[in-house]
Parts: C-alpha cells; structure tokens; sequence
C-alpha cells in the first residue's frame, strides 16, 4: 500500500481526467455489451421469429422487436435494427478513442513528472548520499522505473476497471437469462483465486531479482563507456566481455524462469476458464432444448461467457503486472524519499560581494574516517590560499566544505560572520567557481560548455574567458572553432586543454571566490604560470584558493598551508615554508631538482 499511495501523490493531478476517461470506458463497455442483446433479438425475432410462440418481453430491448421499428420477421425491423446495431457499434468506437487519447496522454504526463522528479532529487542529494547507488542503478530508476510505474496507473488501472465493470454486467445479464448459467463460473472461482494469489507472490520475487539484473547490466555498460580507452590500452575487451556476457546471462535466465513461471499459471488459468466456458455452453443448450431459453439468448449467453473468460484472463494478467511495476515503485519510492546529509535552509539571507571566509576548528567525517582535524583558516576577501598535502590529506574535501558538498560534523565555517549553514546552498555556491583536477566537459559546443553558469552572457566575455585561461589558441584551431561539439566528458581534447576550458568556464561565472583543485595538473609549467599571471592580471581583487601538488602552482600565493592525514601541519608563506626546511621545503627540493620550476620556456609552443 505505502507504494501505491506514494505513486498516487503523481496521480492525483490527473484524477479528474483519469475519471472522465473510465466514465468514456464505461459508456463503451456498455455499448459492447448490447451488441450481444441486439444479435440475439435479431435471430429470435427476424431470423428465427415463431408467430405461434414468440418470445418473452425480457430483454432490455425487447421494447425495439415487437412493432417499435417494425413488425417482428420482417425487412424492415431488420434494417431498422441493423442501424441501430450500427449506431452503437460506432457510439463504442468514439467512447474508446475519447478513453485511449485522455489516459494515455495522463500516463505519459505522470511519466514526465516521475523523470523530472528524479533528476531534481538526483541534483538536490549530496556528493555521499549519491555515491551510495551504483550508476546502473540510478539509471534504471530514472528511466525504466519511471515508465514501469505509471503504467499501474494508467493502463493497468484502466484494464482492471474495464475488466471488473464487464464482469459484474455479464453476471448480471447471465443472471437474467437463467440463474444456472453460473453454476460453472461460481465453482471455479475459490480454486482460481488461490493460483492466482499464489502467482503474484512468485511473479513479485521474479520481478524484483530481473529489475537488480538490469542495474548490473546497466553499470557494467556506463562503466564500459567511460573506461573504454583503459579497457583497449590494457587489452583487456575479451575480461569485460566475459563480465557482460555473465550479467546477460543472468538477465537472459531470470526472464526465461520468468516466463517458465507466466506460461504454468497461464496454463492453469486457460483450464478454469475452458472448464467454465465449455460447461456454462453446455448448460445453455440443456436449458434451450428443454425450452427454458430461446435459441438468440443462447448465442448472447455465450458471448458473455466468453467475455467473462476473456476478461479473468485480463485481470489475472493485469495483477501479475502490477508486481513489476511495484517493485519498480518501491525503488522510486525509496529514491525519492532519500534525505540529503546536506539539508537546505532555504534562507533569503545574502552574503556580501566581498566575502570574508573564517574557519574555526573544522573537523569532518565522513562514514568512520576522519578527513580532517581541527582546521583553522581565516580568508579575507582579495587573498591567495595555496593548499599542498599528500595524496589523500584531505586536500579537496576541505575546498568542498566551503560550499557544503559536505557538511561539516564540528566546528564552524563562516562568510562575514554569519555561519554558511543559514545560507540557502544556491546562494552559497554562488559565491565560488570551481574548476576540479577531474574535469567534464558536456555533448555541447565548446562556447556553451564555457558559457554553461551564464548561458545568456555575451560572446566577448567567453572569449575573453578563453584568453585568460589560455584557451583560445587551441579553440581557434578546432574544425569549427567553439562551435565545435566536443564529445561526452570532452573525448577527442586532450586534459590540458579540457582543464583549461573548465577554467574559463569558472571565468564566466565570474564569483567572488575562485578555487582551483588541482586544476592545472595536467598543464606544463609554463602554461601554468601564463594561466595564474593572466588570473593575477584580471581578477586582481578575487580570493583565489589553490590546491595542488606542484608548488609552483602556489608560489604567489599570501599563504601556503600543508596538509597531513587532514591537519595542517606546517603554514606560512611559500618563502617561509622554505626556510623552515620542513614537509613543504622538501616537496620544493624534490620538484626544482632539475630546475624545471624555473625553466619559462618549457612548453612555451604548447596550445
């Protein structure tokens, strides 16, 4: 039920039209099931007509046979009622069309919301919280899930009431013909109900173990995709076909038990229902033999039999594929309902355009690893932060705390005094332009991947973005310069040149705080130390905040602070860092060795 209700929070919006179209449903179904009464009127009183022993005035258009519109066993009541016959037949094709094009345009708009739904959620969770679902998880609920679901509350739920509603009309109808006629029906039902049951119990397992399939396979092919140049420089296509074929393989036999499971109960549902069927016809014809029915109410019987198997067949079909589809919304259910380690206040407070960052003994946790220890920083608007530390010392979590990708479990990080954590996250993150070591570059245009904080901005400025980030040389040389599509994750550049388009993008968004994590590793010296002059030379007031691991990429900085196992262990200036002959002096020694940190023309051609 806790699924059902939590779909129905998507639905709700679309009742009213979900009702307008089973109101269309019922007026079609209601035609449907006067076809059958017309036919038996036309062959007990035009074809089979008997002066001598007409029939009884039973039936719900017994009033259109005897002289309405025409006399009985004649041309003229047969035309007459092969119009009528006409005009209901036409009345249910345009109720079906009204009932298809309003539930199933109400299904696609629940589908719509469901998908929008998700990536809001996806966007508005933490860094931590996401990274608790594989990719091919997050795939397959956004997407299969999504579809699977709404189509419980479009077509199925459209299925079950049409089914429903013809059963309790064709009972009625068989009642009115002859109490006897049920006999069969009635019988059967405890026996179908306990397969039935039984069924959707063992159809639910199967579904759920082939919905979990299908995240592996999905995982297996995001991963693929993105490790397809590590996958061809080790060799290694015949492992990961091997690893694919395997999930496949498991894919490919939890269908087929599923459809081993489907076609055993299909069988049993067809023998209760040719059970009913045979012996409610064989019942009929006793009954018109021995006069108790005419022969048309034979024929109406027997359609309306057929209608009743038809339609269990239906519903039996109907609830084993709501299984799938609750599964799929227990997903999307649990998804939805994640609650971010990061909450939003969703405050209207506003910092200053000069923000003043102060950290006091900030620690962070994350699962049951320290990352860092009692940090202390004051940053005043205008200066330059060198962060430098081992691989793994907490280096990017720390710049990730200023703009709360993680929250921080003690201490206090503020701008201008007022604590970040009564800022909404839209205004805090406002504040910084990021440009990450690991960069993404989006299936756009070179121009729309810089102008992506500020799509509406002027061309000037995202060209002038790309001279400052010493990017426009190779951008100029691209086969369409930035109009130029670069592929997914930016295939086809090189990390350099991925790097420095990351950077002109932080550029355009043009924030107060500028933090650079490990942004230029995969630039040479030289173009490193152009990018940081021209920086220096453009943005001359803007914090800048600069992690590293080459020191010549903090060299300019006002303050160097060192990072070990998440506690600053050394700070000052990178002069005095160098005189104290500490952890920073010997990265200093190691890496201007071969006096390459001094060397302006290393790299000096490279674009």
């Amino acid at each position: 039920m806790g699924v059902i209700k939590f779909g129905f929070k998507y639905w709700k919006k679309y009742l009213p039209l979900s009702l307008l179209a089973k109101v269309f449903s019922f007026f079609a179904i209601l035609c449907d099931l006067a076809l059958p009464l017309l036919d038996a009127g036309i062959i007990d009183y035009i074809i089979a007509y008997d002066p001598a022993s007409p029939p009884a005035k039973d039936s719900f258009f017994d009033f259109l046979f005897h002289g309405a519109l025409g006399a009985p066993g004649t041309w003229t009541l047969f035309w007459h009622i092969a119009l009528v016959f006409g005009g209901v037949f036409l009345c249910r094709v345009v109720f079906l069309y009204l009932k298809n094009v309003i539930f199933q345009w109400c299904g696609l708009r629940m589908e719509c919301d469901l998908r929008a739904a998700t990536y809001a959620k996806l966007l508005s969770l933490d860094e931590e919280t996401v990274s608790a679902y594989n990719i091919g998880e997050l795939l397959t609920t956004m997407n299969r899930d999504t579809i699977i679901l709404k189509e419980m509350y479009s077509r199925i739920s459209m299925n079950i009431f049409d089914s429903l509603c013809v059963l309790v009309f064709s009972i009625v109808m068989l009642t009115s013909f002859n109490p006897y006629l049920l006999i069969f029906p009635v019988c059967l039902a405890p026996f179908y109900a306990v397969a039935l049951v039984r069924y959707l119990k063992l159809s639910r397992r199967h579904f759920r173990a082939i919905r979990e399939s299908y995240s592996d396979i999905n995982l297996t092919v995001q991963e693929n995709i993105d490790a397809v140049r590590i996958v061809r420089s080790f060799a290694g296509e015949e492992i990961e076909l091997k690893k694919f074929d395997r999930d496949n393989q498991k894919v490919f036999r939890l269908q087929t038990e599923e459809v081993k499971l489907s076609a055993k109960y299909e069988s049993i549902f067809t023998a209760f229902q040719q059970i009913a069927y045979v012996g409610t016809v064989i019942i009929t014809v006793f009954l018109v033999l021995n006069g108790g029915l005419h022969i048309g109410a034979l024929t109406a019987a027997t359609t309306y039999v057929t209608k009743i198997v038809s339609h269990i067949t239906q519903l039996s079909r109907s609830f084993f594929q709501m299984q799938n589809q609750l599964v799929s919304g227990g997903r999307l259910k649990r998804f939805l309902s994640e609650e971010g380690k990061v909450p939003d206040c969703g405050s209207a407070l506003l910092p200053s355009q000069k923000p003043h960052i102060r950290l006091e003994n900030v620690s962070l946790t994350l699962g049951e690893k320290c990352i860092l220890k009692n940090i202390s920083l004051d940053i005043p608007y205008g200066k330059r932060i060198g962060v430098m530390g081992g691989t793994g010392s907490g280096k990017s979590a720390l710049l990730k705390t200023l703009c709360r990708t993680f929250d921080i479990t003690s201490g206090q990080i503020t701008l201008d005094g007022t604590d970040i954590r009564e800022f909404s996250l839209e205004t805090l993150r406002s504040e910084y332009s990021y440009v990450f070591q690991d960069v993404f570059l989006f299936s756009n245009t070179v121009d729309a991947n810089i102008a992506f904080a500020r799509p509406d901005c002027e061309e000037a400025l995202v060209l002038n973005a790309a001279q400052v980030a010493q990017a426009a040389r190779f951008i100029e040389k691209l086969s369409e310069g930035y109009e130029t599509i670069v592929g997914e994750r930016g295939i086809g550049l090189s990390g350099g040149q991925k790097q420095r388009i990351s950077i002109a993008r932080a550029l355009v968004k043009n924030a107060p705080v500028l933090v650079l994590d490990d942004a230029s590793s995969a630039l040479d010296m030289a173009t490193e130390r152009r990018v940081l002059s021209a920086l220096k030379e453009t943005c001359p007031g803007r914090t800048l905040l600069i992690s590293a691991h080459r020191v010549s990429s903090v060299m300019d900085c006002d303050e160097v602070i060192y990072l070990r196992d998440g506690e600053i262990v050394e700070r000052g200036t990178p002069q005095e860092l160098i005189a104290r002959d500490g952890a920073f002096a010997a990265v200093w020694k190691l890496q201007t060795s071969d006096g390459q940190l001094d060397d302006s023309s290393y790299g000096k051609g490279e674009l």
